[in-house]
């Protein structure tokens, strides 16, 4: 491949360049750091994270050493692995709480949502707190009060809450029964990949 100097086709570089625009503000890494990393310049750079340059498989893979990849971080397709999750194959999240976390989402390491499915047992209060992005619950089985802000929901199976999650929220199993529940969210929490 050293000495290839043909681009990268055009139907693949809109996600390029957001795959490394992503990666590099992942590794909290400016311009000028991976200008300086890849020996490729500032101005180009930018344009490639834009789209409004094309990068040569020789960039790319000064790029991808510098962000600490593979090339085929951004030209290849993910495993079936890290796009589907079978019944049998959910991980289970410890986190020392008597909540039961089980990551749904893909493993792929860059992935910018969560879906989890949380048990949450009978009386269980968890205390007021606020993330940065978006949350959306979906009750399966049993009864959630929500508190968002100063506004008061009582959840049951089959319904659903989608909000912006810097404002403060709490739940409460208010039942007799376990709640089993979908929560998706944006960024990923986990990144264990």
């Amino acid at each position: 491949m050293a000495g290839t100097v043909s681009s990268v086709g055009k139907s693949s570089v809109s996600s390029i360049g957001t795959a490394i625009r992503d990666r590099r503000r992942g590794l909290g890494l400016t311009l000028q750091g991976l200008a300086s990393g890849s020996g490729l310049s500032v101005p180009f750079l930018s344009q490639v994270e834009r789209n409004l340059a094309h990068p040569s498989l020789l960039s790319l893979e000064a790029i991808a050493r510098a962000l600490d990849v593979d090339i085929d971080y951004f030209v290849g397709v993910p495993t079936p692995g890290q796009i589907v999750c079978r019944a049998d194959e959910h991980d289970r999240i410890e986190l020392n709480s008597p909540v039961i976390y089980e990551r749904l989402s893909g493993r792929h390491a860059e992935r910018k949502m969560e879906a989890l499915r949380l048990i949450v047992p009978p009386g269980l209060e968890a205390p007021m707190v606020h993330r940065e992005g978006e949350g959306f619950w979906y009750i399966l089985s049993g009864t959630l009060e929500m508190c968002v802000g100063k506004k008061k929901f009582e959840l049951h199976a089959g319904d659903s809450a989608h909000f912006d999650q810097r404002h403060p929220y709490s739940m409460r199993n208010i039942g007799d029964t376990e709640v089993r529940m979908i929560w998706v969210g944006t960024p990923a929490i986990f990144k264990d990949g």
